[in-house]
Parts: structure tokens; C-alpha cells; sequence
């Protein structure tokens, strides 16, 4: 099969996945999951190298994106409350599931901190578009959910990055890296920007993607992956895109048009239903891990701590308990370093699509908030 008919066939399943999507409202990640699943397993579709290039460039841009997506004047003002909540969100969930994993499932001790970092990951893009949707995005408490999941997966990406990484020359040279990065790029680009923003060559975003390209490369020899360093660069940019909301809506649109789908389409692959249906019982196990361990630490905290209502204390957690691109990032890494199997990714990355659904639909159903909730009280409970 030519190069061409195998992009054909990619890409109309990646519009099969957006009509799908739209028709139904859902995320339009969890669709081309789900339709990379049946293709993966219906009709035998697999990956080659420029696929693989393509899905790891869109995977490394969705984190970029991820990072830069909080307003910096926001993180300020809800740094206390986000933290906090955060740090329960991604610590509870990922020592339960790794635990479990280790001590009970027997697996092995990569394959139980694989676990762990997939089942401690919130969903920013699901909660994103639920903020709004129902029209909190631009209130305090819809404000404070989005900086909380932007803590929680700032903590898996980190723990992906430290558990994984080789302690080297390299390791150091990718933190220089990412400092720099982080320490440049935000003067950078609106320089350049300004300079050059009627040209349709886009050079400001070509700086960009070469100096995303070389921090992966950096974080590669490191033994680590290269979207540690595009979450911290994304949020060093954050400014600059909010700024600039034209480029960063072109960013958006390249991204999420051509490159996500074939990640999110390729991570489905990965799915089969014969492993599947012999792990329905590590499945079932794995989900309630982690949404207990995401009830038992964020809910006391948001209602006993920052003293929300009982409504609006679980409506948080349960969006907390989302998880869609960082669980998939996660089981993924997993995978393809061969620290899991393909049985064990195909739970893992089950229980991700499930807590994609099933924490939003419960939380929009019973406990969405009908009005401004109270003020927060801005101290350490």
C-alpha cells in the first residue's frame, strides 16, 4: 500500500472521528480513540515510521498547548487553592494505583510507576470544554478547576520526566535546555511576531517548532520524552499566546486538524478487545482506584478546606477525576519502552477513556453549579 492511500485512509478516519464528535457531543480526542480502536481491530490498522513522526509531533504540540492553556494572572491569583488541590489530585490516585499494581496485580516496578502516572493525570482539554460549555470558564470557580487540573498533570509530567529519566550528562543538558527555553522564548517570539506577522511563511512559529524539536531531542538522549519539556515551555508561552490569539489559534487549528488525530487515532490502535476482555476484571479494579483515591483526597479539601458547597466541592472532584491525553501520554510511554505489555496498556488505557465520560456526565448531570459559587478562602487548610 502506497504512502498515499495510507494517509487517505488516516485522515478520513480522523473526519469520521470530528463528525462523530460534533454529532454527539463529545471530545473530539476520545472519538478518534475510540474509532482507532475498531479500526485497529476491524480492519488491521497499524502505524509506520512517518505516521509515528506525525502522532509524536501532534502529541508534544497538545502539550504544549496544554500548558499555555491557564491565563498567567489566573495561576497567580488561585495559586494557593490550586496547588493544594492539585497535589491531592496527582499524589492519592498515583500512589493507590501504583501500590495496587505493585503489591497486589504483581506487576513489575516500572510497569506499577507506569500505572500510577496514567491513572494521576486530569483531563485540561475535557475540562476546558466543559468550563465552556456551561459557561464557568470565565468565572472564579471555573477558573480555579482548570488551575487545579493544570497543577495535577504539571506533577505527571514532572514524575514522568524524574522516574524515567537516566541521571547524565544529558539529563543536565535538558534541564539547561529547558530553562533556557523557558527564559528565551517568551521575548523571543513577540519579536519576531511583530516583525514578521504579514509574511505567511510564519517564521515566529518555525523558531518554535525547531526549538521544540531540539529540547525532544535533548530529552530523548535523556532517556525521557519529549513532552516534559514542551508542558514547560507551553507554560513560559502562555503569555505570548494570550497576547497574541491569532497565532495561537492558528497553532490550535494546525494542530488539532492534522497532527492530534493521528496520535489519539494511533494510541487507539494499541487497543485490543481480546486483551481486553480478558482484563475486564484489572479494568474495573483500576477505575475505582482511581476515582476513590481522587474522591478520598480532593473532596475533603474543597469542602472541608476552602469550605465549598457540598455541590460544588464534588462537582471539582469529579472533574478532577477526568483523564484523557496526559493517562494516554502516560500508557503509551509505557508501551513503547517496554515497560508494560500490551494487555496491561489496554487496561490502562481503558480506564483513561472511561474517566474521560463517566466523572463529566455524572458531574454535569447532579452537581453542576447553577450560580457563582461562594468566594474561596485563600489560605492552607
Amino acid at each position: 500500500m502506497n504512502m498515499w492511500t495510507v494517509a487517505a485512509i488516516w485522515m478520513a478516519l480522523a473526519a469520521l472521528s470530528a463528525v462523530i464528535a460534533i454529532r454527539i457531543k463529545m471530545p473530539a480526542a476520545l472519538a478518534e480513540i475510540i474509532v482507532g480502536m475498531l479500526a485497529g481491530n476491524f480492519i488491521m490498522l497499524h502505524t509506520n515510521a512517518w505516521i509515528d513522526f506525525v502522532a509524536g509531533f501532534g502529541s508534544i504540540l497538545l502539550t504544549f498547548l496544554a500548558g499555555a492553556e491557564i491565563d498567567p494572572a489566573v495561576l497567580r491569583k488561585q495559586l494557593v487553592p490550586s496547588t493544594v488541590l492539585g497535589a491531592a489530585s496527582f499524589l492519592a490516585p498515583f500512589l493507590a494505583a501504583m501500590g495496587y499494581a505493585l503489591f497486589i496485580a504483581h506487576w513489575s516496578a516500572p510497569a506499577a510507576k507506569i500505572a500510577g502516572l496514567a491513572m494521576s493525570t486530569t483531563s485540561v482539554a475535557v475540562v476546558y470544554a466543559v468550563m465552556v460549555e456551561s459557561g464557568l470558564a470565565g468565572r472564579e470557580f471555573g477558573q480555579l478547576i482548570l488551575a487545579a487540573c493544570f497543577f495535577t498533570d504539571l506533577g505527571t509530567v514532572a514524575a514522568l520526566g524524574l522516574l524515567f529519566a537516566n541521571y547524565n550528562i544529558w539529563l543536565a543538558l535538558l534541564i539547561a535546555g529547558i530553562v533556557g527555553g523557558m527564559i528565551v522564548m517568551p521575548k523571543l517570539l513577540p519579536a519576531v511576531v511583530e516583525r514578521t506577522r504579514k509574511y505567511v511563511s510564519e517564521p515566529g512559529l518555525r523558531i518554535l517548532f525547531a526549538v521544540i524539536f531540539v529540547l525532544a531531542a535533548l530529552a530523548t538522549y535523556a532517556k525521557s520524552e519529549g513532552v516534559l519539556p514542551a508542558y514547560f515551555l507551553g507554560i513560559a508561552c502562555a503569555g505570548f499566546l494570550f497576547t497574541y490569539p491569532d497565532v495561537k489559534r492558528r497553532l490550535q487549528t494546525m494542530t488539532m486538524a492534522l497532527l492530534a488525530p493521528f496520535y489519539f487515532i494511533k494510541a487507539g490502535t494499541y487497543i485490543s478487545f481480546s486483551a481486553a476482555a480478558g482484563s475486564v476484571w484489572l479494568i474495573v479494579v483500576l477505575f475505582f482506584v482511581k476515582i476513590v483515591a481522587k474522591i478520598a483526597a480532593v473532596l475533603p479539601i474543597a469542602r472541608y478546606g476552602f469550605r465549598y458547597s457540598r455541590e460544588n466541592a464534588a462537582y471539582l472532584t469529579l472533574l478532577m477525576a477526568t483523564g484523557l491525553t496526559f493517562g494516554t501520554i502516560s500508557s503509551l510511554y509505557g508501551l513503547t519502552h517496554h515497560y508494560i505489555n500490551q494487555t496491561q496498556y489496554t487496561a490502562l488505557v481503558t480506564v483513561v477513556i472511561l474517566t474521560a465520560v463517566v466523572p463529566t456526565l455524572v458531574a454535569q448531570t447532579l452537581f453542576k453549579p447553577a450560580e457563582e459559587p461562594e468566594e474561596m478562602e485563600a489560605e492552607v487548610p
